[in-house]
């Protein structure tokens, strides 16, 4: 109880909460395991992130990682990375991963969206060129796909194969697999992705505490 007293007699704690959508109970939650995860200090490094057990198995752990360290991701709009983040940086990114909440007015869950795919976005766009390959494209369906549990990867991937073709064709005209394309702009990304509830597939686990649960 203190520790949440002190994180409410502090200013930057309630700047957070309006930026991120998180309640002063969640701060203080992510706040423990930010300092559980830096040994008490007041920064995280990237090693730091392989403590996490629960992202060890995490197929896309590396592009994970790095968007914690990524500036584009701290609602500023920044640009490179850093070698080093502050508790407020990583519950920047930490949100990107809460649902949305049953109060939202549709303009508000729509805005919401559209941050959480600029974040999937740029995981991908690793090179900051605005766009991302077909390829790319193809592994981002296969990872919203494969974790709802009904599905198995191949089929996953079967399907992934499929939009990736399709969106080629709408962009450029008839292409065959083996033919080259430059990517995909964020605004074609948000089209694409229209149809996937990515609210409730962007999740994230940090050692039996899932950011899922903790934000609903």
């Amino acid at each position: 109880m203190g520790a949440l007293q002190s994180l409410r007699g502090q200013p930057e704690y309630t700047d957070l909460a309006e930026k991120t959508g998180f309640s002063f109970v969640q701060i203080g939650v992510l706040h423990k395991r930010f300092k559980q995860l830096s040994s008490n200090g007041e920064t995280l490094r990237k090693e730091q992130f392989n403590e996490i057990s629960d992202l060890q198995c995490n197929p896309i752990r590396a592009q994970i990682i790095e968007a914690f360290f990524d500036k584009r991701n701290y609602r500023q709009g920044g640009e490179g990375k850093v070698e080093e983040i502050g508790f407020e940086e990583f519950l920047l990114v930490v949100s990107h991963f809460r649902p949305p909440s049953l109060r939202m007015t549709e303009e508000q869950r729509e805005k919401v969206r559209r941050e959480k795919l600029r974040f999937l976005f740029n995981m991908h766009d690793t090179d900051n060129d605005g766009t991302i390959t077909l390829e790319e494209y193809r592994h981002v369906v296969e990872e919203l796909l494969s974790h709802c549990g009904a599905m198995g990867m191949e089929t996953a991937k079967s399907i992934a194969d499929s939009a990736m073709l399709e969106v080629a064709n709408i962009s450029k005209g008839q292409m065959g697999p083996d033919e080259f394309y430059e990517g995909i702009t964020f605004e074609h990304f948000v089209k694409l992705l229209k149809g996937f509830e990515i609210e409730s597939r962007m999740n994230l686990r940090f050692s039996k505490m899932d950011v899922t649960v903790l934000c609903k």
